[in-house]
């Protein structure tokens, strides 16, 4: 997901009475039967704002809801909110394997993100699962919570970033890395997965022009995950460079759909102006996850262009 919630100012629940959680609640789980999928977005960014056990109760309620991106989404909300109160929730979509493996995945993901040792035990039996998205995902959020419980261990620093949001690998130190360098880990299928996300992250980071490029690259990988993830990024730097590569993958029709649905909310994010036409005529997608991504684009689009200063609804957030 591509919105930047994550500079959204802090909320104090203490000040956020019952009737507030019941609304957004309402709102989240579409009690009326006619709320706007990105008016159910807006509602599941103002709980994560809050960030204690009961947003976290209310946005795992949404785990029943037929549409596999807001599922989706609610995972990365949970991983992003490193809340212990949402493991079990996680490790139970992790383990539902009826479930769509892109909520699956994004759930692997949270649990990394939130990276606590006891989450190693689920991701471990899932590392082998039959679809791939799912167990490269493990494979990453497993190699994150070791890096995080060895950086606890030693006191070592990250190197610093430009984004505040929680992300599946840390990225690689550049000083003295060129550009090139990092597009060759980035690229290199020889190394493990982690090291080439750590040079993705990196490159990101740098966010010029050739790292753009360099990225785009990836777009051709045989893994739909990576590409996934080179889409989110993307969405996250906001770069005009890119549109011309994410455009490409998002009106490519035999692509993967988790593929075009994060190409769709990355357009919508960087909302310049040849993203709105792209954006309006795959609204009509026949697959779901893609049509429905380009309504939330549209809808990113609207705010980026708008000048909103946050996202998500106020408190008093309602359908209208």
């Amino acid at each position: 997901m591509t919105i930047s919630v994550d500079a959204l100012p802090p909320t104090n629940p203490t000040n956020v009475d019952s009737k507030t959680y019941a609304s957004l609640s309402n709102i989240l789980t579409n009690v009326s039967g006619d709320v706007p999928l990105h008016k159910r977005f807006r509602a599941l960014f103002t709980l994560k704002s809050l960030n204690n056990e009961n947003s976290v109760d209310i946005i795992a309620k949404g785990f029943a809801d037929p549409s596999a991106l807001l599922k989706h989404e609610l995972a990365y909300v949970l991983g992003q909110m490193r809340n212990k109160a949402a493991i079990p929730h996680l490790t139970k979509v992790l383990s539902d394997k009826s479930e769509d493996p892109m909520v699956r995945h994004e759930a692997a993901e949270a649990l990394g993100a939130i990276a606590e040792e006891g989450c190693l035990p689920v991701l471990e039996e899932y590392k082998t699962d039959e679809q791939r998205v799912v167990r490269e995902t493990c494979e990453l959020a497993i190699e994150r919570i070791l890096y995080e419980t060895r950086r606890r261990e030693t006191g070592e620093q990250e190197a610093p970033s430009p984004y505040t949001s929680v992300d599946p690998a840390p990225p690689v130190a550049t000083q003295e890395k060129t550009t090139q360098d990092l597009r060759n880990q980035l690229l290199d299928t020889s190394l493990p997965l982690f090291e080439r996300y750590r040079a993705m992250f990196a490159l990101r980071n740098r966010g010029d022009e050739d790292a753009v490029l360099a990225l785009a690259e990836g777009l051709t990988d045989d893994s739909a995950l990576f590409r996934h993830e080179i889409a989110y990024v993307f969405g996250q730097m906001q770069h005009p460079a890119s549109v011309p590569a994410l455009i490409k993958s998002l009106s490519n029709t035999t692509e993967e759909g988790m593929v075009r649905h994060e190409c769709a909310e990355a357009l919508g994010s960087i909302a310049a102006p040849e993203c709105f036409e792209v954006l309006k005529k795959f609204s009509a997608d026949p697959e779901r996850v893609v049509r429905e991504s380009c309504i939330v684009g549209l809808d990113m689009f609207e705010h980026e262009t708008s000048g909103e200063f946050q996202y998500a609804d106020g408190l008093t957030a309602s359908t209208h």
